[in-house]
């Protein structure tokens, strides 16, 4: 029998034996894990401005919250969603450079399973998209141009103050870490630094937002938020008397007041060279007026104001000025509380704060503001290309900003801090699109892997040395047989010779 002859038979009995042996040991489902990235889109309707933020989180979750790793933005080449109103057939042509931005950002292969929200920062009465069924109008258009799009639009929404200041909150304490952080092995372990407070200020509106401990103190109007395994109550507190305007037109009634017999008003807070002309009613009238004697003052009458670039006067005139105001609470206590009320760090949004920090950098808070009130006009329009109307303010805001520091509020003035943080969250204004999409994380359903069969390794082992025998035996008896058929004919031949 040739070698031929005895290898079918021979591969036959190997499959059988190894086919017996599978059938008989047991398997188990292992996992395969689905995309590592995933893709979502926060449109930012602004009442001035539209931006599309495109975001990117892994599909591991930390206690059924995303960990959200990259983004980036593209702004809207227009004046804001409400500014079509009369023609909203073209609020669709104006998305379209963005829209098609996105396409390109996001993979093919996703751009059906990445979810599409919009928020709408406006008024209800400017912008009012808590009715996306509507057949007419700029909410009904917006909602054809989303659902037109690839991506899985999934609805928009109205932010109240309240919404949009506490995402902002989350925004600001998961880019600084304060959720969570990376070890040394780059794993997610909890943070314990704490939550930081924000005071977001600005021309005209100042919020404080910081996380109430405990529900029974927390007001009816606070967020509740359910992150990372944590529920947290966010609280923010308008400030209406102590936004940049507010606090202008409250140091400039004091100074008439004080010094209404003389020439011309001397303002310490203003820079040196820098002077307007002031009408009395328009910086008196208000509910955040100072009280005073001021029946002697024509409603009509102009005051010559000039700056004095005077750090010690401007500060001394800004803690007596707010030492008596309780305009903007905060957990029961007033900005001007003895007592120490918050042992939160609070983070500072400003553009005043932010020019400080780039031109007088330094760890101390009192010394970085009595140089930046020591600057003249000149010495200010040199470092910065705003207008020096804006700038002339600076002193006074962060004067402010000091006066609160003495009252028990501790602010962040680190300097890489706020590198770290501008460089990852850009513009402050729109940092709420990533806590809201953090926020909706919870309700991102978490895809679910595919599965294929596999048998333990110790098993596999027996296995594969299974098949190791099985072959070299094989192999040993197929050669042992073709060596007995070729020595066989020389055998013959030797007999042969033998026998004569």
């Amino acid at each position: 029998m040739s070698w031929r002859e005895l290898l079918p038979p021979w591969l036959v009995i190997t499959a059988g034996l190894t086919g017996i042996v599978l059938l008989c040991v047991s398997t188990k489902d292992v996992p395969i894990p689905p995309l590592g990235t995933k893709y979502g889109i926060v449109l930012d309707a602004g009442p001035s401005h539209t931006i599309l933020f495109i975001y990117q989180w892994t599909t591991t979750k930390v206690d059924k919250t995303g960990v959200i790793r990259d983004w980036s933005s593209c702004p809207v080449p227009d004046l804001g969603a409400s500014s079509y109103w009369d023609s909203p057939q073209k609020v669709g042509k104006s998305l379209e450079p963005c829209l098609n931005w996105a396409q390109k950002e996001i993979p093919a292969e996703q751009h059906s399973q990445t979810p599409l929200y919009l928020g709408a920062t406006a008024s209800p009465r400017q912008l009012n998209l808590s009715h996306p069924t509507l057949t007419d109008g700029l909410p009904a258009a917006l909602t054809v141009a989303l659902k037109s799009s690839p991506f899985d639009f999934q609805g928009a929404q109205i932010l109240s103050s309240q919404d949009k200041e506490a995402f902002n909150w989350v925004a600001i304490n998961y880019v600084l870490e304060n959720f969570f952080k990376y070890d040394w092995r780059g794993q997610l372990v909890p943070s314990r630094k704490g939550m930081a407070g924000v005071l977001s200020m600005g021309r005209t509106s100042t919020q404080l937002t910081s996380k109430v401990e405990g529900e029974k103190q927390a007001a009816k109007e606070a967020v509740r938020l359910q992150l990372y395994g944590q529920t947290h109550h966010v609280q923010t507190q308008p400030c209406p008397c102590h936004t940049t305007e507010r606090l202008r037109h409250r140091l400039l009634s004091r100074l008439i007041q004080d010094q209404r017999s003389a020439a011309a008003v001397s303002n310490p807070c203003w820079p040196l060279t820098y002077s307007q002309e002031v009408q009395w009613q328009s910086v008196h009238a208000g509910p955040c007026a100072v009280s005073g004697d001021t029946g002697d003052i024509p409603g009509q009458e102009i005051f010559n104001v000039s700056g004095s670039s005077d750090p010690s006067a401007c500060m001394s005139l800004v803690h007596s000025l707010l030492s008596s105001s309780s305009s903007c609470s905060f957990s029961n206590h007033s900005l001007s509380s003895v007592s120490k009320p918050l042992r939160t760090r609070f983070l500072v949004i400003s553009e005043a704060m932010d020019f400080m920090r780039e031109v007088v950098p330094s760890p101390d808070l009192g010394q970085a503001v009595n140089r930046l009130c020591g600057m003249s006009a000149k010495e200010l329009v040199k470092e910065s290309q705003r207008s020096l109307d804006t700038l002339a303010d600076y002193c006074l805001v962060s004067a402010f900003i000091f006066h609160l520091s003495t009252q028990g509020y501790t602010f962040d003035f680190d300097g890489s801090v706020w590198t770290a943080f501008q460089k990852k969250m850009g513009d402050p204004s729109s940092g709420w699109t990533l806590g809201y999409l953090l926020n909706l994380t919870n309700t991102i359903p978490k895809d679910s892997p595919s599965f294929l069969k596999g048998i333990e390794p110790g098993v596999w082992s027996l296995l594969l040395i299974l098949f190791v025998v099985l072959l070299t035996g094989s192999f040993m008896r197929i050669s042992y047989r073709v060596m007995v058929k070729e020595s066989s004919p020389s055998d013959r031949n030797s007999s042969v010779f033998d026998d004569n």
